[in-house]
């Protein structure tokens, strides 16, 4: 399946790392067979950055050729499109930047947000704020960078929809 790469570092023992990582997020993973787990990477990356040597971050969207890039943009629209009601953040919201939290953008309707003066979506700004940083990945998840109230408007929908699945 393809997948996108979030964070990537050189750590001194990987053996260890990675099995701290399977102990602290087992009981998210997706199936036992494989390495996908369903949870807000921020949560990896702050335990990654702790052992880092140096961070390996790919600065581009990681595919063999075509037929796995549009594998994965198909797999990422899958699921229902994001609004801002599925996971109560109200409209006049303050959201910001996970990796600048000076950074903020206003919820203006159910799907967009007013960033620098323009209104645009959350994966449109994300991606213009990681295009600064340097990446040059086509396209970013907003939910994955947006934060509002503590966690990622991913987090936040993961939250709510197991939640949901729990009633």
């Amino acid at each position: 399946m393809p997948f996108e790469c979030f964070y990537a570092c050189e750590v001194a023992d990987s053996v260890k790392v990675e099995r701290a990582l399977h102990d602290a997020f087992g009981d998210h993973r997706i199936n036992p067979k494989r390495e996908f787990f369903r949870l807000n990477p921020d949560r990896a990356v702050a335990i990654l950055e702790l052992v880092a040597l140096k961070d390996a971050a790919p600065c581009t969207e990681i595919a063999e050729d075509q037929v796995e890039l549009d594998a994965l943009h198909r797999e990422q629209s899958r699921r229902e499109q994001f609004r801002f009601s599925m996971v109560d953040v109200p409209v006049g919201a303050t959201l910001t930047f996970s990796k600048d939290d000076t950074i903020t953008a206003k919820v203006i309707d159910d799907k967009r947000i007013e960033f620098e003066g323009n209104i645009t979506s959350t994966s449109a700004a994300a991606t213009k704020l990681l295009h600064r940083r340097g990446w040059t990945l086509r396209a970013a998840q907003g939910p994955l960078y947006w934060m509002y109230d503590g966690e990622t408007l991913a987090e936040r929908r993961m939250r709510m929809e197991d939640g949901a699945d729990s009633d």
